[in-house]
């Protein structure tokens, strides 16, 4: 539940009407829990979490406690305060009236606009989030968040922290946090032993981490009860429906399980600014293309265009860098793919742009920016709980075995590369070949996605990426430089669609970059692609596959190339195992970001 921010009403009138006319301008589910609330006690003073201190406490008490542990961790007064996120005002209202120099930011123009209202003076708030807030640097002696930190990225967090506080600056924090994870499917909280090995990346010192979960979790129970006892009054004084309702309920019971297993909790932590870390860890945006570029071109000694940036980084792709002195010396991209995951329609992401600066490559351990990124990259975007719950990659073998050093990856697979000499030119009667270019693509649509579910059929006991039309589209008519040949083989007298290459002709030879087809039909598209290599006057027929699914080929003449591209499973964050994974894996080149 993410109940947020604190308030005051102060409502003692029954005249639930004015109540619910007031409460009813307020977002959802907020409004529910305001109106539930008063209720059920006459009045409401917060809407954040209470902490039972006794199982009999009232939620007023437990919601009071609550704020005296956050006053508790404060400097004393005058001391310079941003308050991220101000709810209607209350704790920053109180705060100034104890002396205490604050700044409350929010994202939401009608608490600006509330707040305000109750101020003789100008209030001291503004109309932003923290990630676009800007003030001088050192303009903060704390950064408070109560319940609000479970909004912002951890990274922007930190950053801000660093760029706002004073050099022995206080960032104090009370929220919920998840405390581990399962299960495939996104979870909005932080994991919280992420965000503190985070919080060391930057430098910050913890010296509080209260584990507040015991005492937060009756609140859950509290507004199950009141929400059910109230129904009908919620219903009819608010603008909401049924559904809605019941919806917030059982969303209220699976937090209350989650908490009951251990996998959500409630904490406070209290973290002091030290001297600046070394690197800094941020987000990469079309901002830093320039920085990439150079980088890119001092690691690789080849130039990484803007439009083929574009092509990989397209939303929601993303990549964190490292900083040293404003210069990029470390980056770790992600591109996200939709894949069957033995059936299962599940995300992953392909680990590219792995590049440390040579002047940062002496010392490749847990304190270098290298694994800064890649640890960072990670735990923001894969494994349970995670965007993404694969994370799989194509490094050399020296930077797999660096990597298997940092417990960040484990081999789970070999790509191949499969030989075959080049076909008679001469076509086959009995199929039709058809080069399709985005109209004609669109034109075979169906049959296209027929073969993909066929071949989905095929390889429910393996992993696979996503290979529909759309996703031809994207990945090989969309490419800013590669040229690819999209071709469909159907048989001639009946016009049933066989299977889809991707072919490419490079350094005298004809490469497989993809197929769709049904495993049946694999061998035949292989003698296709040969005939297609004589046809062309290429020297050999390569195709790149994982070693496992060779059996699925033609392997007559065949001969197999020496050298093999390890593929790269995470390991560093909860998620499948790789000896779950081991040998499951259906990749070819086209499945590389650089092929």
């Amino acid at each position: 539940m993410a109940v947020a921010k604190n308030m005051t009403f102060n409502l003692q009138s029954s005249d639930q009407d004015e109540a619910g006319a007031l409460f009813s301008n307020m977002p959802f589910p907020l409004n529910v829990y305001a109106m539930a609330l008063f209720l059920e006690e006459g009045k409401v003073d917060y809407l954040h979490y209470g902490l039972f201190e006794q199982p009999n406490s009232s939620l007023q008490d437990a919601q009071l406690y609550s704020t005296q542990l956050i006053w508790e961790q404060l400097p004393p007064p005058p001391c310079r305060i941003l308050e991220v996120g101000i709810g209607l005002g209350t704790t920053l209202k109180s705060l100034t009236e104890k002396g205490y120099q604050v700044h409350g930011i929010t994202p939401d123009a009608q608490q600006i606009a509330y707040v305000q209202s109750r101020w003789d003076d100008d209030a001291p708030v503004s109309q932003s989030g923290l990630e676009t807030f800007q003030d001088e640097p050192d303009s903060y002696d704390v950064l408070l968040f109560q319940e609000s930190s479970q909004y912002i990225a951890p990274l922007a967090i930190f950053n801000k922290a660093m760029d706002l506080l004073n050099p022995e600056g206080r960032l104090i924090i009370i929220d919920e946090f998840a405390l581990k994870r399962e299960k495939a499917g996104f979870e909005g909280l932080h994991l919280l032993n992420d965000f503190l090995e985070l919080a060391k990346r930057f430098n910050l010192k913890k010296l509080v981490q209260c584990d507040l979960s015991a005492m937060a979790a009756p609140t859950l129970a509290y507004l199950l009860k009141v929400t059910d006892k109230h129904q009908q009054a919620l219903l009819s004084r608010l603008s909401i429906n049924p559904r809605q309702l019941a919806e917030l309920d059982e969303s209220n019971k699976q937090y209350q399980q989650k908490y009951n297993q251990g996998s959500f909790g409630y904490a406070l932590l209290h973290f002091q600014k030290q001297s600046l870390p070394k690197w800094r860890l941020t987000d990469i945006t079309h901002a830093h293309i320039a920085d990439v570029q150079q980088l890119f071109k001092v690691c690789f000694d080849k130039t990484l265009s803007p439009e083929l940036w574009h092509w990989k980084y397209q939303k929601p792709a993303s990549a964190i860098g490292a900083w040293k002195n404003q210069q990029l010396i470390a980056h770790y991209g992600g591109f996200p793919r939709s894949i069957l995951y033995f059936g299962e329609a599940q995300q992953a992401v392909q680990i590219g742009d792995v590049m440390a600066h040579p002047d940062e490559r002496g010392s490749l351990t847990r304190n270098s920016a290298f694994f800064r990124v890649a640890a960072t990259f990670i735990e923001q975007n894969i494994g349970y709980g995670r965007p993404n719950l694969l994370g799989f990659g194509f490094p050399n073998d020296r930077a797999m075995k660096v990597a298997e050093h940092l417990d960040l990856y484990q081999e789970v697979a070999r790509l191949i590369t499969l030989k075959w000499p080049p076909g008679n030119p001469r076509p086959d009667y009995m199929s039709q070949l058809l080069v399709l270019d985005q109209h004609s693509l669109d034109q075979y649509a169906e049959p296209i996605n027929k073969l993909w579910a066929a071949m989905a059929h095929d390889l429910t006991d393996v992993i696979i990426g996503e290979r529909n039309k759309d996703y031809l589209f994207r990945r090989y008519l969309h490419h800013p430089e590669q040229r690819y040949h999209i071709i469909l083989m159907k048989q001639r007298f009946t016009g049933t669609a066989q299977g889809v290459m991707v072919l490419q002709f490079s350094d005298g030879c004809c490469h497989i970059i993809d197929l769709i087809a049904p495993m049946k039909n694999i061998a035949t598209l292989i003698q296709q692609a040969r005939r297609i290599a004589g046809r062309h006057q290429c020297g050999a027929l390569l195709c790149q596959i994982t070693q496992s699914f060779t059996a699925h080929f033609n392997l007559s003449e065949c001969t197999i190339d020496s050298v093999s591209i390890p593929v790269a499973h995470n390991v560093r964050t909860e998620g499948p195992s790789a000896e779950v994974v081991e040998n499951k894996w259906w990749l070819m080149s086209g499945d590389m970001d650089f092929r």
